[in-house]
Order: structure tokens, then C-alpha cells, then sequence
């Protein structure tokens, strides 16, 4: 496949991989534990073939990594994700669709063809595995093969897009979802799918105008969303530029609304501009509603030219730990930076969220920001005491996001391990790390390494294999 080098997500880690492998038998350094037994997954974009017009990180083909452990030994597959647009190109022998920074751009070969390139994430829920894309339907996929099963509507009930990060609460098993509607109203959506799978309602949520909407929270009794001012533009998109604004003049809101109501029960807290990609957690603290998340100033990442240069002021277009207290009786709100290091791709101990959690666990974004999903390191914080800890990935080392996976039965909310992609420049090697939770700066448990380079990429998930 020929790529243009000029592209920042055409080039280095970022540049796709073209063999579909299966491996049975991988290198293992160290000693996997043998109570660790499940498959860790990794999505991302992977364009099968040269893109058409400015590529965006975005707009790659759903490319799934998976990882299978069971005593001590470990496998490896990769899938892409046989979406439309996928299966339409693959026919073709070539790319038939332009990217999101295009969408204004009139292409006679999409016939109809749906975007949804299913290249984002993951959620596990009642039996299913589906892999997500955050303005489409969720595909189901099937383990251990990762065989694209099909779009997955819940039954035809789904009758909004469907975000890439849904949560599940693991007390009552629903998963809380929101769709999010770019140019025609409603702009967002939100629905409730019960423990058994059944989506039991979707209802209309008020905004002044569409915005990009990529995360939420949780907690016992709330849902939030963030209206964010990064707002489309029809115009913009019409005459072919991009569609997305940041318009830093816009107040950022906060909304909270109990899990089980509508849009007239939501209240909203209103805030100075700012950016959330993505959320580590939220729990109820008395009348405040507590909301953890990686804040930045102001986001450039739609604009391809910019957001990797190491001239950016790294104050605003870098996300920082931040933490939100919203009084839901008094409409108070108080906004606290927590570090004062850069950081992205957040989680939690998912056993516990959506409510109090002691540790968070945050992928250290790297001074000079070369490549989109580089981090030099993983970051554990102990969010009671304020302390934290670093595991340091050493020279040209880089991973994504740092996943928590509990050990069996355990009783303390960090008794686990922590488990990411890293890519090695030195050597163009990719490996499965596994640190222990407890204590990131002893020596890995394991490296896994992958029989190819594995390219930087978004969100993963762990599927136990009980």
C-alpha cells in the first residue's frame, strides 16, 4: 500500500498494517500469571487502502487486536471489522470514501454507503461483544475468531447513533448510552438498555446546537453529559472545509440528570470554555456529584495540520486530570486541576464504576506530542491521598491506554494488573504489557510480544474468559 508520508496518521506507528494474522503460540518475557485467563482487546483504525483526499486519524478501517491468555501461554488474531463502507471498498479493490475533515465533499462512489467504520471501542454487555463507533450502530462481534457478526440494532429499537463509550453499571448491569446528532435535532439522544439486552427507552435530550459529543458518565442514580463548544458547522461543511469549530467564546455545561428521567429533569452547570475527550470516572459524594475527566483548554486533533506540532501551547490543546463538583441542590460547581502533567485515555477498576473510586489509572501524554496515541508512560493515581506513581516506558517506548484488569475475587479495588499496547521505535516490535496495579514501578509481570507492529490505536477491553 502506498501512503502519503505528510500525513501524521499515515506515517510511523500510526501507518496501517495489511496481513490479517492468527498466531497460536506468541514470545513471552517474563512469567504470565496463571490466574490471569480472558482476552485483551485493542480497536483502531486501519485503512485497508490509500485514503481518499486528507486522511484523518478517525476515519480508518475498525481493525481489532486480540490477545488470548489461559495458563501462562497467549495467542494472537487480528480482525478488520467487515462493516459496509469495508466490505463496498474491499469489492471495489479501493477506497470510495472521503474523510470526516470532507464530509462536505460530494463522492459519486458511496452509493448510500454508511461512514461507520466501527474503529473505536468496545463493550461487553448481556452476552454480547460489540464493537463501537460513536455516530453509527455498534457491530457485533464474535469471540475467540473476532468474526464481524453484523450491525446490532437491539431488535430494531435503535433508532439513534450510538456512543463509542456506553457504561455499564455493574450493580444493576444496564448500559447507559447517548447518540448525538450533528445537524438535525434532536442533537443528542440518550437510552437505557436493561441487564437482559432489551432497550427500554431513548428520550430526547435539549442542546442549543449539534456538538461533538465523544464521552459521558455515570454514576448510581445520575447520568452526565458534557455540551461541549465543539460545535459543527453546516456551512463550513458545505463549502467543502471543515465542519468542526472550536468556539471558545461558547460556555462549556455540564449536565445532570437522574438515570431514569427526561430532558426536563436535566440541570445544567455552566463553565468556562473548555474540551473533555474522554472521562475517568464519577460518583455521588452527598449533594454533589463528583466528575473526574482529562480536561484541555481547547482541541485542535480535527485539524491534521496542527495538532502535532511541538510549538503548541501545551495549556490548551493538552488535557490534564481535572475534578468537578456539581451540588445538585444549589447549582454550585467547582472545577479543581489535579496534575500538572499531560495525560489521556483514563480508566478505572470498571467493577466499580460510577461510584467512589480510590485509583485512576491515565496514559502520560509526552512533552513533544509526535504522534496521535503516543504515550511514554502510565500513570497511577491515588485520587484519596493525592499521590501517584509512573511507570516509565524508557526511550523511544510508547503505549496507549492503560486497561485495569481485577484479579479473581479480589478485595482491593487496585489488586490487579494493568495491560497496553506498547511500540518500541528502537526495534519496530509491538508487545501486550502487563504491569501489577499495585505497585507500577517494579518490573513488568510479562511482555507479550505481537507478531507484527501493532499501530497506535483507541480504546480496548477485556473479556474474562469465564
Amino acid at each position: 500500500m502506498t501512503l502519503s508520508t505528510n500525513n501524521p496518521f499515515l506515517r510511523g506507528n500510526c501507518a496501517p498494517v495489511e496481513q490479517e494474522l492468527t498466531v497460536d503460540t506468541l514470545t513471552v518475557i517474563g512469567q504470565i500469571p496463571e490466574d490471569l485467563a480472558g482476552t485483551y482487546l485493542r480497536n483502531g483504525p486501519n485503512p485497508q487502502f490509500p485514503p481518499l483526499g486528507r486522511y484523518h486519524w478517525f476515519d480508518g478501517d475498525g481493525m481489532l487486536h486480540g490477545i488470548q491468555i489461559a495458563d501462562g501461554k497467549a495467542s494472537y488474531r487480528n480482525r478488520y471489522v467487515q462493516t459496509e463502507k469495508f466490505v463496498a471498498e474491499r469489492a471495489e479493490g479501493r477506497a470510495l470514501m472521503s474523510g470526516l475533515l470532507e464530509a462536505g465533499k460530494v463522492n459519486n462512489n458511496t452509493r448510500g454507503l454508511s461512514f461507520n467504520t466501527a474503529n473505536t471501542a468496545f463493550v461487553w454487555h448481556a452476552g454480547r461483544l460489540l464493537a463501537l463507533w460513536e455516530v453509527g450502530e455498534p457491530h457485533e462481534i464474535g469471540l475467540p475468531e473476532l468474526e464481524t457478526l453484523g450491525k446490532y440494532t437491539f431488535n430494531d429499537k435503535l433508532t439513534s447513533a450510538f456512543t463509542a463509550h456506553p457504561k455499564v453499571d455493574p450493580v444493576t448491569g444496564e448500559m447507559m448510552f447517548f447518540g448525538y446528532s450533528p445537524f438535525v435535532q434532536p442533537y443528542l439522544q440518550y437510552g437505557i438498555v436493561s441487564a437482559s439486552g432489551e432497550l427500554l427507552r431513548t428520550v430526547p435530550i435539549d442542546l442549543p446546537a449539534g456538538v461533538m459529543m465523544h464521552d459521558f458518565a455515570i454514576t448510581a442514580h445520575y447520568t452526565l453529559f458534557l455540551d461541549l463548544p465543539l460545535v459543527f458547522n453546516v456551512q463550513r461543511m458545505m463549502q467543502g472545509e471543515e465542519p468542526f469549530t472550536f468556539e471558545r467564546e461558547r460556555p462549556a455545561r455540564i449536565g445532570v440528570v437522574p438515570r431514569h428521567r427526561d430532558n426536563a429533569d436535566v440541570r445544567w452547570f455552566e463553565l468556562p470554555s473548555f474540551w473533555v475527550w474522554h472521562t475517568l470516572n464519577a460518583y455521588e459524594d452527598g449533594d454533589e456529584v463528583v466528575l473526574l475527566a482529562c480536561r484541555a483548554q481547547s482541541t485542535t486533533m480535527l485539524v491534521p495540520e496542527e495538532p502535532l506540532s511541538a510549538q503548541h501551547d501545551t495549556t490548551h490543546d493538552v488535557s490534564y486530570l481535572h475534578r468537578w463538583r456539581l451540588h445538585v441542590k444549589t447549582g454550585a460547581v467547582r472545577e479543581e486541576r489535579l496534575d500538572d502533567r499531560a495525560g489521556e485515555f483514563p480508566r478505572v477498576n470498571d467493577n466499580l464504576l460510577g461510584r467512589y473510586t480510590r485509583y485512576g489509572y491515565i496514559a502520560r501524554a509526552p512533552h513533544n506530542l509526535l504522534e496521535a496515541g503516543a504515550f511514554d508512560g502510565l500513570i497511577k493515581y491515588d485520587l484519596e491521598t493525592g499521590s501517584s506513581s509512573t511507570y516509565e516506558l524508557g526511550p523511544e517506548r510508547y503505549c496507549g491506554e492503560g486497561l485495569f484488569v481485577p484479579r479473581a475475587g479480589a478485595t482491593a479495588e487496585d489488586d490487579g494488573w494493568l495491560l497496553s499496547l506498547v511500540y518500541d521505535k528502537n526495534n519496530d516490535q509491538s508487545e501486550l504489557l502487563i504491569l501489577a496495579a499495585q505497585n507500577l514501578q517494579t518490573e513488568p509481570v510479562a511482555r507479550i510480544l505481537m507478531p507484527q507492529r501493532v499501530p497506535y490505536g483507541f480504546h480496548g477491553a477485556w473479556i474474562p474468559n469465564d
